[in-house]
């Protein structure tokens, strides 16, 4: 597994080798490795699910650096995200990772909205090879303010064709959305009972 302070470590040596080389380097990390650098939700992930739009080959070549010296798998960085891809991206550049014209590596990773409907339609049951599939979608779904289930299908339709989402997804996004409402109404019923002088959440004067 490698965790936050792991990616970010091995990027920066890419970007460090890419700087040197002068090569710039355009990449979009998604996956559990968007949600662990650039939303602090997750703490570890198996590999950087990434995508290149620039010097392949150099990017390639580097990550099997960084593999050896750390010790990692070698497809510790790999594409297979791509499939889950839209065609109507929203990005957002990292801070730390603008890089310049003269070279480096410059990293793009989705807004909360598109990685939340990147994670619904790629929703796996909990539980199942460790995934954390619901628990990522719940998380993103407070990031972006999501409240409920029309507005999140809403969103994922607005990055993927409706006949692209399959009946597994619309059921499980609702599922999901009525289980966090149900959660916050009960929240709200043990906050108001816990306040006194309070009964039905108005105040006896």
């Amino acid at each position: 597994m490698l965790k936050k302070e792991d990616i970010l470590r091995g990027l920066r040596k890419i970007d460090e080798m890419a700087v040197s080389a002068g090569v710039l380097v355009d990449l979009s990390v998604y996956g559990g490795a968007a949600l662990a650098i650039a939303f602090n939700i997750r703490h570890a992930t198996r590999d950087v699910d990434a995508v290149v739009h620039g010097a392949p080959e150099f990017l390639r070549l580097a990550a099997r650096k960084v593999a050896n010296e750390e010790s990692w798998p070698e497809d510790w960085l790999n594409d297979g995200v791509k499939g889950f891809t839209s065609s109507n991206e929203k990005m957002r550049l990292m801070e730390d990772f603008a890089a310049s014209p003269a070279g480096g590596l410059r990293i793009h990773t989705p807004a909360p909205e598109y990685l939340f409907a990147m994670k619904c339609m790629a929703m796996r049951p909990e539980g199942i090879e460790g995934s954390h599939d619901i628990s990522d979608i719940e998380a993103l779904a407070e990031a972006a303010g999501i409240g409920d289930a029309a507005s999140a299908l809403a969103l994922v339709e607005a990055f993927y064709p409706a006949s692209r989402i399959p009946p597994r997804v619309r059921f499980g996004v609702e599922e999901i959305m009525e289980r966090m409402a149900l959660r916050r109404a009960q929240a709200r019923h043990v906050g108001s009972k816990a306040v006194p002088g309070i009964k039905g959440g108005v105040q006896d004067l």
